[in-house]
C-alpha cells in the first residue's frame, strides 16, 4: 500500500515538472566557444515595444558582462542580437481531473474525480517569447541561439523581473556545455 502511494506522488511530481517550460538552445557543434571573451550588441530594427527591447537589452549586456564576458564594442569575439514577440494563448480552462487512492478496513481502493472552475475574467494570457542569437562577426555566422518564455498580465515592475528572469535564464546555457 505505501508503495502505491509512492508511485502515486511519483507520477504527480512528474506530470508537474513536465509542465514548466525551460529555455531551449541550440548551437553549432563545431563551434569553439572557448576562444569567445569579448561581445557587441547589434541594435534591432524598430519595434512597436521599445520599453520591453530596452529591458531586454540591458539584460543581455548585463548577464553577459556577470558571466565575465567584456563588453567591446570596436573589436568583439562575437554578437548579440535578439528578437521577441508576444501572442494570446489559452488560460487554463479549469477542468481538472483527480486520481487518489485509500485503504479503509481491510480493503483498499482508487478514486477518480473531476471539478470545473469557472474562469474569472480574461480567458487568455499573454505569452512573450524572447530569442537570443549570438554571431560569429568573421563571417556573420550563428553560432547559438537560446529562448524562452514568460506570461504576463500587465507591464511595469512585474513584467521587467520577469523579463530579467527569462534572459538569465537563457543565457545561463551559454555557452553550451558539450
Amino acid at each position: 500500500m505505501a508503495c502505491r502511494k509512492h508511485i502515486l506522488v511519483f507520477c504527480g511530481l512528474l506530470l508537474l515538472a513536465s509542465c514548466s517550460a525551460k529555455p531551449k538552445q541550440d548551437y553549432d557543434i563545431s563551434y569553439d566557444f572557448s576562444v569567445l571573451k569579448t561581445f557587441n550588441q547589434l541594435i534591432i530594427k524598430q519595434t512597436d515595444d521599445p520599453l520591453t527591447a530596452d529591458r531586454i537589452s540591458h539584460n543581455i549586456k548585463q548577464t553577459l558582462q556577470n558571466q565575465g564576458y567584456d563588453f567591446n564594442a570596436d573589436n568583439a569575439d562575437f554578437l548579440v542580437s535578439y528578437a521577441f514577440f508576444t501572442e494570446d494563448e489559452q488560460k487554463n480552462s479549469g477542468l481538472s481531473i483527480g486520481l487518489g487512492s485509500g485503504s479503509w478496513g481491510s480493503g483498499g481502493g482508487v478514486s477518480l474525480g473531476t471539478s470545473l472552475g469557472i474562469p474569472l475574467g480574461s480567458d487568455t494570457a499573454k505569452m512573450q517569447t524572447i530569442q537570443i542569437d549570438i554571431i560569429d562577426p568573421a563571417d556573420n555566422r550563428l553560432i547559438w541561439r537560446g529562448n524562452g518564455q514568460y506570461n504576463f498580465d500587465q507591464g511595469g515592475e512585474a513584467k521587467a523581473n520577469s523579463i530579467n528572469e527569462t534572459v538569465v535564464a537563457i543565457l545561463a546555457q551559454f555557452p553550451p556545455k558539450k
